[in-house]
């Protein structure tokens, strides 16, 4: 039997563990289940997001999310990652539901996070 996407990204998760030396660097959390998202993301000379890594202390959800989300946001710059929005990452999990549903807007809390705090000179349009 095929894995879900959710299971997928649970199971393998994709571009876990800190980077070193990060140009942006977020912490969110939900104060609800207190699941733990940091996103680092590495800003390539053009500004946009050259790559993308995160850690997750949470359930198994929050943990795919993070996941999904790393792939998601390389290649895009700043407009793009404030722009997330809970249902893409949702739809790139297979749709998350009940309780699972607060994953996907850690993750994108987590992607608006980060635009914010991009280095001015490194906004990626």
């Amino acid at each position: 039997m095929a894995e879900t996407p959710l299971e997928d990204h649970f199971h393998h998760p994709r571009n876990a563990g800190p980077m070193d030396r990060p140009d942006v660097s977020v912490r969110v959390e939900n104060p609800v289940c207190g699941d733990l998202m940091h996103l680092y993301l590495r800003l390539g000379p053009d500004g946009r997001v050259s790559a993308a890594t995160f850690q997750v202390y949470g359930c198994p959800a929050a943990i795919a999310a993070g996941s999904v989300l790393t792939g998601l946001v390389v290649g895009w710059g700043r407009g793009e990652l404030s722009a997330m929005d809970e249902a893409r990452i949702d739809a790139a999990l297979g749709g998350l539901r009940g309780e699972k549903a607060h994953a996907a807007t850690l993750a994108a809390d987590a992607a608006r996070s980060a635009a914010a705090s991009f280095p001015e000179a490194k906004s990626g349009r």
